[in-house]
């Protein structure tokens, strides 16, 4: 089969692989339909290449219809139309009884100390076989994919693999009051649509922060109050002050995550880690910080006294520094984690209906070939084209 692999720093391609197997009597083999790029692919395209090796299969946001099931599977039959959580979790262990499908007992990597099995994303988690291929064996077929209705074109629920419990969850952790406030901090693919779930869950002011400006025109066009970084610069904290009375919001969701803008220092560290040896590059980031914390630090700065933060923008490095002083003297509360995807899916799963309440049938900005692949990673990385979230079609 075709699939899309990463050969090296900012190197993927797609290439010829064999197709996936039944390993396990209760594994189903699923052809696929539609795969997202996710923010959290660039963390592999940029930063994480030295938890890769080439020709590992990418992608954790697919959809696709069954085609082969193991000998102990129930729940679905061949020709069934289902999505596939990004979290490989058994849903019968301690953490997924508690809703933790992240932190799954029985696919957690303990070999790196790491919670639940990924698919399609590092020896940190597993090294899976991603989704962005023609066919993904996925194991617990009882429990782990989600079935949907045939009918409405993918983009209705392709999302549920990554982009809506992740920005449903970070919402959830948020805990915006009713009618009050939140900052959004990076207006990418979770950002949007945490800034959406906002608003539809009842607060009374979103704020989204980006400096794309297409970005920041999609989200105002749903009702976002947004601001520009690229305008604000240093001022960004007072203006989000003087939007709310002074204090600052009640909430703030960190969609950025290591990659933030500036950071100078955090950048240089970056670009130094993908030069070293992968074994060396693997010790500094398991042992230091590698992460720009420009948005984070925002968070701390512009969350009203006694708010919450809720981070939803991965963090790689193991020692970065915060201003914990600060955070206390705030009494700032802070929420974060890997998205338990099945927690959320029977809150969400209503909302995909033909009343689109959160806009995801034309989410997408753009719908191409698996073949198109290694060029979207490079639009999306330079935030050109107007991307914001690409569907690769296998």
């Amino acid at each position: 089969m075709r699939a899309l692999t990463w050969q090296g720093r900012r190197d993927v391609r797609v290439t010829s692989v064999p197709d996936p197997i039944i390993k396990d009597p209760t594994d189903v083999i699923i052809r696929v339909t539609s795969t997202g790029i996710c923010g959290s692919d660039l963390h592999l395209y940029e930063v994480l290449g030295p938890f890769l090796d080439p020709g590992d299969i990418l992608g954790h946001e697919p959809m696709g219809v069954v085609e082969e099931t193991g000998a102990e599977v129930t729940a679905l039959a061949r020709g069934d139309r289902v999505v596939v959580p990004f979290n490989v979790s058994c849903g019968a262990c301690f953490m997924c009884d508690q809703g933790l499908h992240s932190q799954c007992e029985t696919t957690q990597v303990t070999e790196y100390g790491s919670g639940a099995a990924l698919f399609g994303y590092t020896k940190l988690y597993g090294q899976v076989p991603g989704g962005q291929a023609e066919y993904l064996r996925v194991p617990f077929g009882n429990t782990l994919p989600v079935k949907v209705p045939h009918g409405p074109e993918d983009d209705r629920f392709v999302y549920l693999s990554d982009v809506l419990p992740t920005a449903w969850q970070a919402v959830e952790y948020a805990a915006v009051p009713p009618g009050g406030s939140v900052t959004v901090l990076g207006l990418g693919p979770i950002g949007d649509m945490a800034a959406r779930i906002a608003l539809h869950r009842g607060a009374g002011l979103v704020i989204g922060v980006d400096l794309v400006p297409e970005r920041l025109e999609r989200a105002a066009a749903r009702g976002v109050r947004t601001v520009d970084l690229a305008k604000s610069g240093k001022d960004l904290a007072q203006t989000i002050r003087d939007l709310t009375g002074g204090r600052g919001t009640d909430a703030v969701i960190d969609a950025v995550g290591m990659e933030a803008h500036g950071a100078q220092i955090g950048k240089a560290a970056q670009w130094a880690t993908g030069l070293l040896p992968d074994a060396a590059a693997r010790t500094l980031m398991e042992r230091a910080g590698v992460d720009r914390l420009t948005a984070l630090l925002t968070a701390i700065d512009v969350v009203r006294r006694g708010g919450t933060i809720s981070i939803s923008g991965v963090y790689g490095g193991a020692m970065d520094p915060l201003p914990l002083l600060t955070m206390f003297d705030k009494q700032i509360q802070l929420r974060m984690g890997q998205a338990n995807v099945k927690r959320w899916v029977p809150a969400i799963l209503p909302l995909l209906d033909d009343d689109d309440p959160l806009g995801v049938d034309g989410f997408a900005t753009h719908h191409l070939p698996l073949d198109d692949g290694p060029k979207a990673y490079e639009t999306f990385q330079k935030k050109a084209d107007g991307m914001v979230k690409t569907l690769l079609k296998p």
